[in-house]
């Protein structure tokens, strides 16, 4: 059995751009807090998700949002630039339900508190 659901707050805006057969392709990553006390750490999975489900990801999600995953692992890997082997693991969604409602802000918002049991997030993340 390959099934995954993850509840977290978006990391950044999800990132869309379409294939060679024009279907949607949405990337984002999310953050999710797991363990308790000492042990407690924050979790980053990558979330790739197709086609109509991609473009309302667009529309309705940006960076903070909470939203719940339900989906697959995948692992793949490539050759990057230095001619290293880097190896990859999504989570292929089959379904993004939106924990909090509203379109994209056009402008910036004012700057929330962080939510209770989520750490902040730096602005330079290297994804």
């Amino acid at each position: 059995m390959n099934q995954v659901n993850l509840i977290g707050r978006l990391t950044r805006d999800p990132d869309v751009r379409y294939n060679q057969n024009q279907m949607a392709v949405a990337r984002f990553s999310i953050a999710i807090n797991t363990g308790f006390g000492d042990n407690e750490r924050t979790d980053y999975p990558s979330i790739v998700v197709f086609g109509k489900s991609a473009e309302n990801c667009e529309k309705y999600l940006a960076k903070g949002r909470l939203v719940a995953v339900s989906g697959r692992l995948q692992t793949g890997s490539y050759t990057n630039k230095d001619g290293n082997t880097v190896y990859t693991t999504d989570v292929v969604a089959n379904r993004v339900e939106f924990l909090e409602w509203g379109d994209r802000p056009s402008s910036p918002a004012k700057e929330e508190a962080v939510p209770s049991g989520f750490q902040e997030l730096e602005e330079d993340l290297p994804f």
